[in-house]
């Protein structure tokens, strides 16, 4: 049966004799899914349930999320657990960019030097990283260079990595670098091959083809595992306990319950909080991915097939060319 518009002849087909009745389009007949809604049902209803017993237990401890929830002592921890984000985020993805074009790189040495370093910070647990860092000052207090031999040397004191807030920045920059680094290479090669090599036919220089032709197309591929690695980070900080950084969202929260009693409701706080920040971010990641999935994207929300004919709807119908037939 021909799925072209309805009323255009179809090449090849043979035409209807005179004074013969016209065909009716076909009706399509909508499928009933009770079990979906029964589903739907059960769950709504369990939701239900659970609120309203949350309501009534006294365990939650309401009055106290009420009365923490925009405490000074919160909401300034809050700010660090953003300092957090961003400072570790920024220096990821630049050491990330560095490490993901060593990896493409041909040569061996520069190539297996990053692989190395993604063995090793992929490999083991962010928490014994962080608990590393803050043990390096007590390993390496000092830093000396020298040449041997010889009376000529240079140290380097590493009292700096005594501050608690900048070893958690460093611990958790350098464990998402190698996310990141994958993140990238995975976009760059994502690219065809034949772009670069038609950019350089125009002339382009390799920085204008990076600029303008390999990257823009590889954002739609590493925007939305950045945004996860985004929001994946800012939950990661409650982590720095390990070396250990208590002025952070969750560090703060567990030391007003550890004085209170009142573990629970300061875990609802501190949870509040980090929800109010992943919906913040995953807004952002939405409005990211569809700037730079422009022109791209196969989903047309303007093309949807007609119930009726199978055909596409009037807003987007095409002629019988982009059917793939003849018109």
């Amino acid at each position: 049966m021909s799925q072209g518009n309805p009323g255009r002849p179809v090449a090849g087909a043979t035409p209807p004799p005179a004074g013969a009745p016209a065909s009716e389009p076909l009706k399509a007949v909508k499928l009933k899914h009770p079990w979906r809604i029964v589903f739907a049902v059960v769950l709504i209803l369990v939701l239900v349930w659970f609120l309203v017993d949350a309501a009534q237990r006294s365990a939650y401890g309401w009055e106290y999320v009420g009365k923490y929830v925009f405490d000074k002592r919160i909401s300034a921890a809050a700010l660090v657990t953003l300092q957090l984000t961003i400072y570790s985020m920024v220096i990821g993805v630049i050491l990330g960019l560095v490490l993901a074009v060593m990896r493409l790189s041909p040569n061996p040495v520069v190539k297996s030097v990053a692989w190395l370093y993604l063995w090793i910070f992929r490999g083991t647990p962010v928490y014994v990283q962080l608990v590393f860092w803050g043990l390096f000052s007590l390993i390496y207090p000092q830093v000396v260079l020298g040449v041997p031999w010889t009376e000529f040397h240079v140290s380097f004191d590493l009292g700096f990595m005594q501050n608690a807030f900048l070893i958690a920045v460093i611990g958790l920059a350098l464990n998402e670098a190698a996310y990141m680094a994958e993140i990238v290479r995975a976009g760059l090669l994502s690219v065809d091959e034949g772009q670069e090599e038609a950019s350089t036919a125009l002339g382009m220089s390799w920085w204008q083809t990076m600029t303008r032709i390999v990257i823009p197309q590889a954002m739609r591929v590493i925007i939305p595992p950045t945004g996860n690695e985004v929001i994946s980070m800012l939950k990661t900080t409650s982590l720095v306990a390990a070396i250990p950084l208590t002025t952070d969202l969750y560090g703060v929260a567990r030391d007003i319950s550890a004085v209170t009693y009142t573990p629970v409701p300061l875990l609802i706080v501190a949870s509040l909080w980090y929800l109010l920040f992943t919906s913040i971010l995953m807004v952002g990641q939405y409005f990211l991915e569809k700037r730079f999935s422009r022109g791209v994207n196969a989903r047309r929300p303007d093309r949807e097939p007609a119930l009726a004919t199978g055909a596409l709807s009037a807003a987007g119908a095409p002629d019988g060319n982009d059917l793939g037939g003849k018109g």
